[in-house]
């Protein structure tokens, strides 16, 4: 809906995947959207490099989330998830986190 307006489909996949999840790297967004991962990368040092993303390094994972100092973070924000409200439900689903982001804890039974 908003890659006319970015001039990229990543930009806004990874967009609408950060504003529901607040955090993701390159590799899960890649999964999540069923797609490559060079371009993907592209795209968030793309990001990073104008100001909108920052990264920190979790180990060996790159975490990316919003520049809480952007200037205009608010309106881009307020864009997504106006943009969000009228995507159909089939594809709200995939800006969802589904996998786990931490280990099961020991002897726990599978339910």
């Amino acid at each position: 809906m908003l890659d006319y307006l970015f001039g990229n489909k990543n930009i806004e996949k990874i967009l609408q995947y950060l504003s529901k999840n607040k955090t993701g790297y390159a590799y899960e967004l890649s999964r999540q959207f069923g797609c490559s991962l060079a371009p993907i990368q592209k795209t968030l040092n793309k990001l990073e490099r104008g100001g909108l993303l920052v990264s920190l390094n979790i180990g060996k994972t790159r975490q990316f989330q919003f520049n809480p100092k952007y200037p205009f973070l608010n309106e881009i924000e307020a864009l997504v998830k106006a943009a969000y409200r009228f995507l159909p439900e089939d594809q709200k689903l995939t800006y969802q986190r589904l996998t786990r982001k931490r280990p099961r804890r020991a002897n726990k039974p599978l339910l």
